[in-house]
């Protein structure tokens, strides 16, 4: 045993997270978790053995810190690669570039998330303000204690299933896997580690802020694209008109000339909706990503 082996958990997953310092977030808390959750095993089917000599066994069998932070790189190229869509072709031309999002199957994927984000977004709210409220009244009654454990263990959960649909809908990487839970910590201590994680409150933020967000991405994806296909349809359908007057706002061949109108506003909307994706998913990541992992 040299040095630099860790004596203690604390240490092995402080190696790890050093080691991992420049990978993504997102990967980085899921190596901590799998890691963390392998060493807590390994120690209870140890019982008895100086920590130490447990983390040295297993820093020859399972790997040193370094060695398995090259190995969690290796696999997230692999899975990444077997995860990514089909790349859009490279174009040249600002022009092909423009219109080249219809190739993006991102630019429909972000559209849809958009159009979701309302129903999750309420059902995100009423989650968090009625289950808060009803843990406030329940404290008082010997129920209290589990319906709050509960209460923010719905939250976690929420915010899991969250970020693995952005990561879908986005390609943006995620958390993939729960966070680690020793089960036999005393309840108090798990309430008392839950209530000082950041990650807790962040999601509670998070889902707060997705009705309103919902309302917005929702009106505007339904609004711009009603608007789009109402130009490009319009003059041959003859629904482009002026409900006041009941006329049609432009009159034979002259009407066509919203189609390519309506051809650039939804071409410039689905760069739209794919740009707004890509910020919500890098906000999201920071709120939903274990500070400091």
């Amino acid at each position: 045993m040299t040095d630099s082996t860790p004596k203690n958990v604390e240490q092995y997953l402080e190696q790890l997270r050093s080691a991992l310092a420049d990978a993504d977030a997102a990967m980085r808390q899921d190596a901590l978790y799998d890691a963390e959750e392998y060493l807590r095993a390994e120690l209870a089917g140890n019982p008895g053995q100086p920590e130490s000599e447990v983390l040295a066994r297993i820093c020859n069998s399972y790997g040193a810190p370094d060695e398995v932070a090259e190995v969690y790189r290796q696999r997230e190229e692999t899975v990444n690669e077997a995860m990514r869509m089909p790349a859009r072709p490279v174009q040249d031309s600002a022009l092909a570039r423009f219109f080249g999002i219809y190739l993006d199957p991102y630019a429909y994927t972000s559209m849809f998330f958009m159009l979701l984000a309302l129903p999750t977004g309420v059902i995100y709210f009423t989650v968090v303000v009625t289950g808060g409220a009803l843990s406030l009244g329940f404290m008082i009654l010997i129920i209290g204690i589990p319906f709050f454990l509960l209460y923010l263990g719905v939250i976690r959960l929420f915010a899991f299933l969250e970020g693995r649909l952005i990561e879908a809908f986005s390609g943006i990487r995620m958390p993939r896997r729960q966070p680690y839970e020793q089960k036999d910590k005393p309840i108090l201590t798990r309430i008392m580690e839950m209530l000082t994680d950041s990650r807790t409150w962040l999601s509670m933020v998070y889902m707060l802020l997705k009705l309103p967000l919902g309302i917005a991405y929702f009106t505007a994806v339904v609004t711009l694209v009603s608007l789009s296909l109402g130009f490009i349809f319009g003059p041959f359908g003859e629904v482009t008109t002026d409900f006041d007057l009941g006329q049609p706002i432009l009159e034979g061949w002259s009407s066509l000339i919203l189609v390519p109108i309506g051809v650039l506003l939804l071409t410039a909307s689905l760069h739209l909706f794919r740009g707004v994706m890509r910020i919500h998913a890098n906000i999201s990541k920071g709120l939903l990503t274990q500070v400091g992992e």
